[in-house]
């Protein structure tokens, strides 16, 4: 049976879900044990091809962390960065490495994620700027990313200066990659090109512009520059998950490649 994992819309919402009870996302938002058992029905109906009533979800079918974070406090205490790995690895197509999050905290991000702020361990806002990380180097490099990071979140140690807070750009991203893709066949919908025409390339872009304008119009007034940058932000990280399926399905079949060759070799 194919690992059950989550989109980042549904780890999105657990993340706000998580998030303490006094905070207006939070009171908004379902419980986290709801936001899974959604996440599992679409899951099973995935995996039978039909439309009907998934079964009940069961602590046993869950992966560790979301049993700890369901049971424990360890979400009010902070996530360690283990923790914050294995959170971002029951995201589709998503691969984290511990040793990847620990060099990108000391060195490559380390003016932006800061200091742990609960203790030795890593706030949700932190966390999700790590799950930000992951899906901005699908298509950036980190002299690039540092200076994404440095427009949108500013000073790491308080929130109260970011343009947009990590884990309200994580959910706004992960939000309009979905409604960009609703027959959820992992790439996003192109419609309205000229069949007689033979390039299209710049409909994707005029399609992805678009919704992000339509994102942008909702949200409270901001200065012109603070709107441009949020919206041209929320279009890079669209295309970076796009782009994370493409690289998921170029190693999987390169994987596939490599097995079948030595597979061929051994039986010669």
């Amino acid at each position: 049976m194919d690992s059950f994992v989550i989109t980042r819309k549904k780890m999105s919402e657990l993340l706000m879900a998580l998030q303490p009870a006094d905070n207006t996302a939070r009171e908004q938002s379902p419980a986290p044990q709801a936001i899974l058992q959604k996440a599992w029905e679409e899951f099973q109906q995935q995996l039978s091809g039909l439309d009907i009533t998934a079964s009940p979800m069961l602590s046993a079918t869950l992966p560790p962390i979301y049993e700890k974070l369901l049971r424990g406090r360890s979400h009010k205490e902070g996530l360690s960065l283990n923790e914050i790995a294995a959170l971002g690895n029951q995201v589709e197509y998503s691969n984290f490495s511990i040793t990847s999050i620990q060099n990108w905290v000391k060195r490559d991000i380390k003016d932006f994620i800061g200091s742990p702020r609960l203790g030795k361990k890593y706030s949700l806002q932190q966390a999700a700027l790590i799950l930000i990380v992951e899906d901005l180097r699908a298509t950036l490099h980190f002299d690039s990313i540092r200076s994404l990071l440095a427009l949108l979140f500013m000073n790491p140690e308080q929130d109260e200066d970011d343009v947009i807070h990590p884990l309200d750009f994580y959910a706004a991203y992960a939000t309009l990659y979905e409604e960009l893709d609703r027959n959820n066949d992992q790439v996003l919908d192109v419609h309205g090109h000229d069949p007689l025409r033979l390039r299209h390339d710049h409909m994707l872009e005029l399609i992805i512009s678009n919704k992000t304008d339509d994102h942008m119009s909702k949200l409270a007034p901001q200065s012109h520059c603070h709107r441009t940058l949020i919206r041209n932000a929320l279009v890079i990280a669209i295309t970076s998950v796009q782009t994370t399926y493409f690289q998921y399905l170029a190693k999987k079949y390169m994987n596939a490649t490599l097995l079948s060759c030595q597979t061929s070799r051994k039986n010669e």
